[in-house]
């Protein structure tokens, strides 16, 4: 007898498995075993390998962004990459020349970085390095300080001298926090090969090889042949990207100025993305800062002395509290000013304005890296700023103020318990009109007189500033912020949650709908004012602009970034034409793809918002700006249309050759002849150029590789790429090709993250995986099992092992049953011989060859492991049950069609499995190249008749156990006619079917059902319509005919020895009520239906 398989386990499955994985590791070191004898085989043959062709084939091209090579890839690598391996294997499949290349990002700073804190740990701490936190005590006192500085952070941040340091994201990682390069190095390197990484180059060297090698132990399916490194490591690359660089400023997209970007101090440069270790996609974010000079204190407050020191050397330049707002519109209605009272402020010396400005630390160290105006920084010296006078906040507290725009003479400045100093200058105005935080908090006071008295607040700093009145919003009112503290009926200034709720609607509401009630541009929208009263109050010397990142960032040297003016080479992104075309490409689905509608939104929204981008530094690894060579290109802008490179790296740099040695070019070309005109020749379709050194005919082949291969047909990425790179791509294929957009990409894929067993990666939490220890430990094919069934959308996915686990038992167990059964004598053959089931096993098989393909087109892949796995060994598991029940021999048809669609429908997925089991059938060629299975048209019928058996087993198998005990006869009651009421539902649902149901039918039918006075029919007859519904929709209009279009007797009469093995049964008789004399019970009748019989 052939052997039971064992079914995988998953959620989306409804598989009765064992979950427990396997106690030895035989099962996984076959699987181990096969997958180096098969990937050997795939590289003997090159059967990865893909050229322009000419004959008449579909080409198919898939890219990932190349991973950095500072390390080792991991699962995270791994989920994202499968998403392109799957994809490209299945387009395989379906007989197209399928092209997947990869290549190793080395640019930017991160390595140079690595390299530079490695050195510096062997100058302090020697070789083998004996690191201080090598002592017990020494580590606890070290963990004790991180712990305290992060409490203290997160104190100064929120003023709360209470607030406790939990976790940091260093601890959270490491379990330590303390971090040592050599440390790291030692988990993926041999400790006496550590001391060369302080060459940043040598790691160039070491990791992109292994890469590749990890890369081929996941079966990958990659043309190595076009593999390569970047940086000016490699010549043939960096010729590349200085052509690129140059077109791009031959028409105008590469400008040359101060620009605001996000900078590190230390660093000395601009923070692009892959520079940071925190607050990747975070750009600068414009505010205005308010000058709100200080008067001289009139309450006599002893607290005040400081302050009037320092108006006694510096009031004749002008002293001022400077908040940073988004809304420079509303300054007509400040009431007072607010600062955190446990806050650190400080006095500091503006030199471009010779006056004082009082704001935190961490601005005014932003404030000294901007232009005031015409290039002129604020202070003298960049990234230098004096400081006057330290205060705490409330040494602040109770100041007079002149507010700029006010209506009032003079306000005070306010206790505010909620200001972050992590955020804007510390320093808040308040307009209580339009904003709900500043008017519970101004009520609080006033209505509190002992809480404003605890800060030494007078009743007159408070109580005669009343709300003012600035803009009128239909149906909020002109005070839009008491609208909605009433409206959401918000009685405290701690109900942070209602608060969000009303900032978040009066501002959009006071933008998008409000009208100015004062100032100069009273009556005007404060969407067309905004901007003119912002640029007004400049003029007039009341306000600047400051710039802040939109959220912390911390450079990989771990210093937190400011936002500079910067002299750089930008790309202007934001450029209205160049814009345009890029949206015009992104909104037409004839062109583009986004396969998921949020990721849709995500490139519309970054198309609009994308500006002016920093693209050289300089520091780093890359290559240099071809006609300003004291500038490295950064590591984004150098990895925007490498996926065209991609294209004749096989022909410049070729096998082996990751860095790029002439002396192994396959095309013979040195690097120092890829002149501009000879990529212009293969990438631009100018003319050939003249005197060059290169073959025209390896030109021939390069222009012919790249015309043919072009466009890109999929990108897969995860979902963070697309604020940056990904929609940076399709702005420079824009310009290189803006006179052919046909050339631009075709489609972009983009996942989620990916936990692990439902939580974040976490060395702490140790389940943290890298891609090739995870591949040691379950193989190849169960790894990229668990990545398929992990998920496809663009939120989080989560790989199991345990799902891990159970694919290595159903894979080799599958392996045995497929190859046992497929070769077995004595199964019946022939045409004639089919019987019903042999029928459903092979429609069952056409239907999941079908939504399988339909599933993988669409970058499903979860449910096309659904459908083209576990389905269909549900449907072999019912087939091969029945056979043995009923003491029949399976069909050879049956069974063949069935064994070679899994085979192949699999290898998208487990394609070293596929290539064994197709070996062992006896199957010419490579799994890998084998067609996809052809499938028949679904039979719908069929299709239900079998739901109708298998519905029908189920609950009937439930009425047997509730049968008298002993019984072994029974009778199978069946009927073909519908009661009334159920025919009236069948009729009204044709009625309204027409190629599908209208969008609000379930509301139509709730309507026709109200006719019925009876509430209990009604009741029904709402159940029975949304089940019919659904199974229209699996099966077609069909389910909603008036009597059932098959024979329910003569079904049950051929499975009758199936039914009575399931059931337990000895004699079983199928009586349709329709044409039997039988007396049946009225209380039984009621039972039985059609499509559901009863078991009596």
């Amino acid at each position: 007898m052939a052997p039971t398989a064992d079914v995988p386990s998953a959620e989306m499955s409804n598989l009765s498995v064992n979950p427990t994985a396997p106690k030895g590791t035989a099962k996984r070191d076959a699987l181990r075993a096969n997958e180096i004898e098969i990937q050997a085989l795939w590289e003997q043959e090159r059967v990865f390998e893909a050229d322009a062709a000419d004959d008449g084939k579909e080409k198919f091209i898939v890219t990932f962004p190349f991973p950095y090579s500072n390390g080792h890839l991991h699962i995270g690598h791994a989920f994202s990459l499968t998403k392109s391996v799957f994809r490209a294997q299945f387009e395989r499949h379906m007989g197209k020349n399928v092209l997947f290349p990869f290549a190793f990002h080395c640019t930017g700073m991160p390595i140079q970085a690595a390299a530079n804190k490695l050195k510096g740990e062997i100058e302090a701490y020697g070789v083998p390095p004996k690191f201080p936190e090598e002592d017990p005590q020494v580590r606890a006192k070290m963990e004790a300080e991180l712990a305290e500085a992060a409490a203290a952070k997160a104190a100064k941040q929120t003023g709360d001298l209470k607030a406790k340091g939990g976790k940091t994201k260093l601890v959270s990682k490491t379990g330590t926090g303390i971090v040592r390069q050599w440390n790291i190095l030692a988990k993926m390197v041999p400790e006496e090969e550590i001391p060369r990484f302080v060459d940043a180059l040598y790691w160039l060297n070491y990791f992109p090889p292994i890469g590749v090698e990890h890369m081929k132990h996941f079966g990958a399916g990659v043309d190595w042949r076009r593999s390569f490194i970047t940086t000016f490591v490699n010549p043939y690359y960096d010729a590349f990207i200085r052509w690129q660089f140059n077109v791009l400023r031959e028409k105008g997209k590469i400008l040359f100025g101060k620009r605001n970007n996000v900078y590190s101090i230390v660093d000395g440069q601009v923070c692009a993305d892959h520079d940071r270790s925190e607050g990747e996609g975070v750009g600068p974010q414009e505010y205005v800062l308010i000058k709100l000079k200080v008067l001289q204190p009139d309450h006599g407050q002893a607290r005040h002395k400081k302050m009037e020191a320092l108006l006694e050397r510096f009031g004749d330049k002008g002293i001022y509290l400077v908040p940073a707002t988004l809304r420079p519109e509303t300054m007509y209605g400040q009431t007072n000013c607010f600062v955190l009272p446990e806050g650190e402020y400080g006095a500091y010396y503006i030199d471009a304005t010779d006056e004082v400005f009082i704001m935190s630390e961490r601005s005014a160290r932003g404030l000294s890296c901007q232009v005031h105006s015409d290039d002129k920084y604020f202070t003298k010296d960049f990234g230098k700023i004096e400081c006057l006078e330290k205060f705490t906040g409330n040494e602040l507290l109770g100041l007079p103020l002149k507010a700029p725009n006010a209506t009032y003479e003079k306000v005070y400045t306010l206790p505010l318990l909620t200001i972050k100093m992590d955020k804007g200058t510390g320093v808040v105005t308040s307009v209580p009109s339009d904003a709900p935080d500043d008017y519970m908090a101004l009520k609080t006071l006033q209505d509190k007189p002992d809480f404003a008295a605890k800060y030494d607040i007078t009743p007159d700093m408070v109580d005669n500033y009343k709300v003012v009145p600035i803009i009128e919003v239909e149906g909020y009112g002109d005070a839009s912020a008491v609208f909605m503290c009433e409206k959401l009926n918000i009685k405290s200034a701690n109900d942070r949650v209602k608060l969000a709720q009303a900032k978040d609607e009066t501002y959009l509401k006071g933008f998008t709908s409000g009208i100015m009630k004062v100032g100069p541009y009273a009556g005007q929208k404060v969407s067309d004012a905004k901007p003119k009263i912002k640029e007004s109050m400049i003029a007039a010397g009341q306000a600047h602009l400051y710039f802040e990142p939109e959220s912390r960032v911390v450079s990989r040297t771990n210093d937190e970034c400011v936002v500079a003016a910067t002299d750089q080479w930008y790309l202007a992104y934001g450029e209205e034409s160049w814009t345009q075309a890029v949206k015009n490409h992104i909104l037409d689905e004839e062109k583009f793809n986004s396969y998921d509608p949020i990721a849709q939104a995500k490139y519309e929204y970054t198309v609009g918002w994308l500006k002016e981008w920093a693209c050289t530094r300089q520091f780093g690894l890359g290559t240099y700006l071809p006609w300003d060579n004291q500038w490295v290109i950064e590591s984004l802008s150098d990895s925007t249309i490498y996926m065209a490179y991609y294209t004749i790296a096989h022909i410049l740099q070729g096998e082996n050759n990751l860095n790029g040695e002439s002396s192994k070019s396959p095309g013979k070309i040195d690097p120092a002849d890829l002149t501009d005109d000879v990529f212009n020749y293969i990438f631009r379709n100018t003319p050939m150029p003249a005197n060059t050194n290169i073959d025209p005919v390896v030109l021939d082949k390069c222009k012919k590789e790249f015309r043919y291969w072009y466009p890109m047909d999929l990108r897969v990425s995860a979902k963070d790429l697309i604020p940056n790179h990904l929609t940076m791509a399709l702005y420079n294929h824009a310009a290189i090709w803006d006179d052919e957009p046909e050339l631009w990409p075709k489609g972009y894929y983009t996942n989620g993250h990916v936990l692990v067993d439902a939580e974040k990666m976490s060395k702490s939490k140790g389940n943290f995986l890298m891609m090739d220890e995870t591949i040691q430990n379950f193989s190849a094919d169960a790894t990229r099992f668990a990545c398929a069934d992990a998920g496809d959308s663009i939120e989080d996915a989560n790989f199991s092992r345990e799902t891990a686990d159970t694919a290595i038992v159903s894979l080799v167990n599958e392996d045995e049953w497929i190859t046992e059964t497929y070769l077995m004598e004595g199964m019946r053959s022939g045409e004639d011989s089919l019987n019903f089931m042999d029928r459903v096993l092979m429609n069952e098989t056409n239907r999941a060859i079908t939504e399988t393909a339909k599933c993988f087109s669409a970058m499903q892949f979860r449910e096309g492991l659904q459908k083209g796995w576990y389905e269909m060994l549900l449907a072999r598991n019912e087939y091969r049950s029945f056979c043995h029940d009923s003491g029949i021999p399976m069909h050879r048809s049956a069974v063949t069609k069935w064994c070679e669609a899994i085979i192949v429908m699999i290898c998208p997925i487990c394609p070293h499995w596929s290539e064994k089991v197709w070996k062992e059938i006896g199957k010419a060629g490579h799994a890998i190249k084998a067609p996809w299975p052809v499938a028949e048209q679904e039979d719908k019928l069929l299709s239900r008749q079998a739901k109708f058996l298998r519905d029908n087993l189920k609950n009937l198998r439930q009425q047997v156990g509730k049968g008298p005990k002993g019984s072994n006869s029974a009778s199978l009651l069946v009927t073909d006619s519908y009661p009334e009421w159920k025919v009236n539902v069948l009729l009204m649902m044709q009625e309204k079917y027409d190629n599908g149901f209208p969008t609000d039918f379930m509301q139509q039918l709730k309507a026709w059902c109200s006719n019925s006075s009876d509430k209990k029919l009604m009741k029904n007859m709402m159940q029975f319509a949304s089940f019919t519904k659904k199974e229209v929709e699996e099966v077609g209009p069909i389910a909603m005919e008036t009597t059932l279009p098959f024979d329910q007797k003569a079904i049950m009469e051929d499975c009758i020895a199936y039914f009575k093995s399931q059931l337990n049964l000895e004699n079983i008789d199928v009586v349709k009520l329709d044409d039997s004399t039988v007396a049946v019970p009225d209380r039984v009748r009621e039972n039985v239906v059609p499509g559901k019989s009863y078991l009596w």
